[in-house]
Formats: C-alpha cells, sequence, structure tokens
C-alpha cells in the first residue's frame, strides 16, 4: 500500500513538473515569436534607408546593406511563419508576408532602376514608401495583439527599448529620404505620419523610460552610450529642415541601434 501511495505522489509530480516544463517552453516560444516581430520591423526601416541612400549614390557597399537588411527581415518572417507559439494566426501571418513580398518586389524593382539608369523612378520609389507604411503599419498592430495574446507580463524597459528601437528606424528613413531625394514630401510614409521633431521627443520619453531601474555595469555602459549619441543628433532630428552632415546623422542612428538591441538582450537576461 505505501509502495502504491509513492507511486501516485511519484506520478503527480512527474505530471506537474511536465506541465510547468510545457508552460515555461511556450512561454519561450512566444517571447521568441515577439523577437522575431520586432526584429521584422526593424530591418524594413533600416533597409528603407539604405535604399534611399543608395538612390542618391548607387554605391556597392549601401546595396550590400539594402541586401542585408531585407535578408534578415526575411529570416525574421520565416521563423514567424514556422513558430507553434500560437500567439496570432496562420493568416494573421500570412497576411503580414504578402505586405512583405510586396515590398521585397518594389524594393528589387527600385534597385534595378537605380542601377540602370543612374537614378530613381519616382512613381516606383513612391510606390514602394507607401508599401513600407501600409506593412509596417500592420505588423506593429500585429505586435500589440501577439503581446496581449501571450498573456505574459511585458517588461516596460524591453517594451521601451523595442518601442525605441522602432521609433529611430522611422527616423532614420524619413530623414534619409529627406537628404538623398529632391521631392521629399513624395516619399514621407501615411499622411498621418508624424514629422521628425515630434518622433524625436517621442524617443526622449522612450529612453528616459529605458534608464529606470537599476542599471550597473555593462547595461550601465550601454544606456551612457545611447545617451551620449542621441544628445549628438539629437538637435539634427529636431531641426530637420536645416542642412546637417546626413552621413554623420545616420552612423550615430545605426550605432544607437545597435546599443538597443544589445539592451534588449541584457534587460532579457537578467529578467
Amino acid at each position: 500500500m505505501r509502495d502504491a501511495k509513492l507511486g501516485v505522489r511519484s506520478l503527480i509530480t512527474a505530471l506537474v513538473l511536465l506541465a510547468i516544463a510545457s508552460f515555461n517552453a511556450r512561454g519561450d516560444e512566444s517571447a521568441d515569436f515577439l523577437g522575431h516581430l520586432h526584429d521584422f520591423r526593424v530591418k524594413n526601416y533600416v533597409a528603407l534607408d539604405a535604399y534611399y541612400r543608395f538612390s542618391a549614390s548607387g554605391d556597392t557597399e549601401t546595396l550590400n546593406e539594402i541586401v542585408g537588411a531585407v535578408n534578415e527581415a526575411n529570416s525574421t518572417m520565416g521563423a514567424l511563419i514556422d513558430s507553434t507559439a500560437g500567439v496570432l494566426s496562420s493568416a494573421q501571418v500570412e497576411g503580414l508576408n504578402v505586405e512583405f513580398d510586396k515590398f521585397k518586389e518594389l524594393m528589387r524593382q527600385n534597385i534595378n532602376d537605380v542601377k540602370q539608369t543612374g537614378y530613381p523612378d519616382l512613381r516606383l520609389m513612391s510606390e514602394m514608401a507607401e508599401q513600407a507604411a501600409v506593412m509596417n503599419d500592420n505588423a506593429s498592430s500585429l505586435y500589440r495583439t501577439a503581446l496581449e495574446s501571450t498573456k505574459i507580463t511585458p517588461d516596460k524597459r524591453v517594451e521601451a527599448a523595442r518601442s525605441a528601437a522602432v521609433t529611430l528606424a522611422q527616423m532614420m528613413a524619413k530623414y534619409s529620404v529627406r537628404s538623398n531625394s529632391s521631392v521629399t514630401q513624395t516619399f514621407q510614409g501615411t499622411a498621418t505620419d508624424e514629422p521628425l521633431d515630434v518622433k524625436a521627443k517621442a524617443l526622449d520619453s522612450l529612453l528616459a523610460e529605458i534608464r529606470k531601474g537599476k542599471s550597473t555595469g555593462e547595461l550601465k555602459a550601454l544606456l551612457e552610450d545611447i545617451s551620449s549619441k542621441w544628445e549628438f543628433i539629437r538637435t539634427s532630428y529636431i531641426n530637420y529642415n536645416e542642412n546637417n552632415v546626413s552621413f554623420v546623422i545616420d552612423r550615430y542612428s545605426r550605432g544607437i541601434l545597435e546599443g538597443l538591441t544589445a539592451t534588449i538582450s541584457l534587460l532579457q537576461s537578467q529578467a
């Protein structure tokens, strides 16, 4: 009898441990899904920023930046499609993939135009910008839906860092087209898109949110570096109509993006 009771207890313990492991695994899958969806949003804006610079220069190194960013976005989309987290429906993910396919095809056409003629086709360039806006608005809406669906209590600093990265990536693309096109008003995204100075002030608030809480060692150094870089280029984004050194602003912006990516990883590892 005693052996039977012990056997039952062992079975119950095993089932509880299995349930906990299954719950944790689902949580990890959901967190990975959110991470991939976040990266997808950022990489598409990075590709757009690089394209605008390429449209003015035709530079091979800049072309490689476009290809690299699109490939990374493609990888994250593949991860979203293959995910078993179940935080979004297959129809929702496929809808985003269809929008991404349209964006990739327009990017291909726009790159070919620059390579063949030395300058962009303004109609196609505008169409790509509009498609990027539609796609990324959808991706951001799906991110909010996925975050609610996961039932995970979000880390406020991680979410602020992700929002800051998306905001800055948008700003980079928006500033890049102003610096590299003579018809900037055509390629600013949706009609309701916020101007650069408004986005810059939103970024101020997001960076302040990230700095809340304990920060030591590598995290502290990262946040100080991000703040220093942002202070250096902030005025250029606020006063975007003035003549500024665009390649410096782009380089520092990319440095901040890298810092935010590292910050997110560190914050998640400390959770």
